[in-house]
């Protein structure tokens, strides 16, 4: 609920607090005191737009704080989604607006924008009245209230589930015929590809080894001097690695006769001799093996050719030309079981969608009823509600297929006099005749409404008598679970009141300034008087006791 709300430099208020409790807050007070400046200053928080002529005259800017508290767990999970925190079921609301009509917002300190702004506000407050009307007035929130009096939310979590399924298995029909006829109109460029890649029998790592024998084949002479000459300098006719090792031999051996210790050097001549003599076995048998092959080289640039030929057209490398290939086949592949797996799809589709009829039909059975009961009952209320000749009607219009909120839409049209024709209640044109079929609505659907706090402006404009006390139990009846908070003139409703706060205005510093204060006691029955007509008269005052007296009396009840 709204536990405070602070209002600062905002039109003709200057500062004032509203310490507001549950059950129903009654603002009364004389007109043009200011009193729907107080749901202004709330809509102004909760993400209306602003503009620079809200900015009390002479201030830079006008700051409004709401804290709300006592949040449940289903309201601080879509809090949550919004990127909002809750702490201890707590939320402080502050936005500033500039004298220029810029504005900044924070929740539990945390910058925000207005549009974050009226998505909460959304959840926590619904305004009635001279603002534009809040949700009772879209379509979506029209079937969401609909549902929930029905109890139809099993059904309407069917037809949501039924409608992804099939909405699933129609993507992926979709997607399967889309790459089959794709597929048949390739076919041709398939198979040359599957064909020309086939017919080159690649191997993995071809290319980089026609490129080194292509190397070894163009330089065979020089390559073949050069080992030569290796060999030759490790066992030639004259001075050679080989001959010097022998040496080393001989003098070592010499040297362990007289100095034992020097064996230890045995195993790495030992070791030198053997590399130095594979390397001679190795570089000799090359110098007379490789030899010019005109003709190798010729194939294996031919190769080469074919090779960045194919790379060129398929893939930078024999792995992605071969990956090229694969893929080809895949698809063609596809052709002979496209037609198959696309006969599956449609009779899980059409199994789907007789499910999704069968689902929707159980909801729209259920709307069907709800619907009835619902204009039904508020239907009673409205005659006494001042609207004799009001009528809801709940329309459920089909729609062409189901979809995921059902096979209907669904609209509450109103018809405000006998003989007149329904509209739909976004164009209901008074303000208090709204308000007062909102009533009704909210006295009907007072288990099913989520919204915690309820703000009703102009809802006793045109009445007074015995509708306004049929007003003032209406609201009275949905405050015991909501808080509401309605600006009203009636004393009939004014003194139903769980707590009663009076707006006053008068010139402070030459600039009209409201005030609003709690009252109770003499000070009570005194404002309810002034509302009977006369503050000061003894009759009034009796009224005005009598009011308060029978009221306090049925609440003991």
């Amino acid at each position: 609920m709204l536990a405070e709300l602070r209002v600062r430099d905002l039109a003709t208020i200057a500062d004032v607090t509203l310490h507001l409790g549950p059950g129903l807050n009654v603002l009364t007070g004389e007109t043009g005191a200011g009193k729907s400046m107080v749901v202004d200053a709330l809509a102004l928080l909760l993400g209306e737009r602003a503009a620079s002529g809200n900015v009390r005259p002479g201030a830079s800017k006008a700051i409004l704080e709401g804290a709300f508290e006592g949040i449940d767990a289903t309201a601080r999970r879509e809090i949550d989604a919004l990127g909002l925190d809750v702490e201890d079921g707590r939320i402080v609301v502050r936005r500033e607006v500039s004298a220029e009509g810029r504005s900044r917002a924070w929740v539990n300190g945390s910058p925000t924008t207005a549009a974050v702004l009226g998505q909460l506000g959304a959840l926590l407050v619904d305004l009635h009245g001279q603002h534009e009307t809040q949700s009772l007035l879209h379509a979506g929130a029209q079937r969401d209230i609909l549902d929930a009096f029905a109890h139809a939310e099993a059904e309407r979590v069917a037809v949501e589930e039924a409608f992804a399924a099939l909405a699933a298995l129609r993507a992926e029909e979709a997607s399967l015929a889309a790459r089959r006829d794709e597929v048949r109109r390739r076919a041709d460029y398939l198979r040359h590809v599957v064909a020309e890649i086939e017919r080159a029998r690649l191997r993995p790592g071809e290319d980089e080894a026609l490129q080194a024998e292509a190397r070894r084949l163009s330089q065979a002479g020089a390559l073949g001097e050069l080992a030569q000459r290796i060999a030759d300098a490790l066992e030639g006719d004259q001075g050679n690695a080989l001959g010097a090792l022998g040496v080393a031999d001989r003098a070592l051996a010499a040297l362990e006769k007289v100095d034992p210790g020097a064996g230890t050097w045995r195993e790495m001549l030992d070791a030198a001799y053997t590399n130095l003599s594979e390397l001679v076995r190795l570089a000799a048998s090359y110098a007379d093996e490789i030899e010019e092959d005109p003709e190798r080289l010729a194939e294996v640039e031919r190769r080469r050719d074919l090779l960045f030929t194919l790379a060129g057209k398929y893939g930078p490398t024999i792995e992605a030309v071969l990956a090229t290939r694969a893929e080809s086949a895949a698809e063609l592949d596809l052709l002979d079981t496209a037609d198959v797996d696309l006969r599956a799809l449609a009779a899980r589709r059409s199994a789907a969608e007789s499910a999704l009829r069968a689902a929707a039909a159980t909801l729209s059975a259920r709307r069907a009823e709800g619907a009835d009961r619902l204009a039904r009952g508020v239907n009673r209320l409205l005659p006494r509600l001042g609207l004799p000749g009001g009528k809801l009607l709940v329309t459920l219009t089909p729609v062409a297929e189901p979809a995921a909120d059902g096979q209907e839409s669904v609209q509450f049209d109103v018809q405000l006099n006998v003989g007149l024709e329904a509209k739909p209640l976004a164009r209901v044109a008074s303000g208090g005749e709204l308000s007062r079929l909102m009533l009704a609505l909210k006295v009907v659907l007072v288990r099913q409404d989520a919204i915690a706090t309820l703000v009703f402006d102009e809802v006793d404009q045109g009445i007074g008598g015995e509708v306004g006390a049929q007003v003032g139990a209406a609201l009275a009846d949905v405050a015991e679970r909501h808080q509401v908070l309605v600006i009203t003139h009636l004393p009939q409703i004014a003194a139903r009141a769980d707590r009663h706060l009076v707006v006053s205005k008068q010139a402070r510093g030459g600039i009209a300034t409201s005030d609003v204060q709690p009252i109770h006691g003499e000070d009570r029955v005194g404002e309810i008087a002034r509302m009977l007509g006369d503050s000061e008269g003894d009759a009034a005052r009796r009224h005005a006791q009598a009011l308060l007296r029978r009221e306090g009396a049925r609440r003991e009840r």
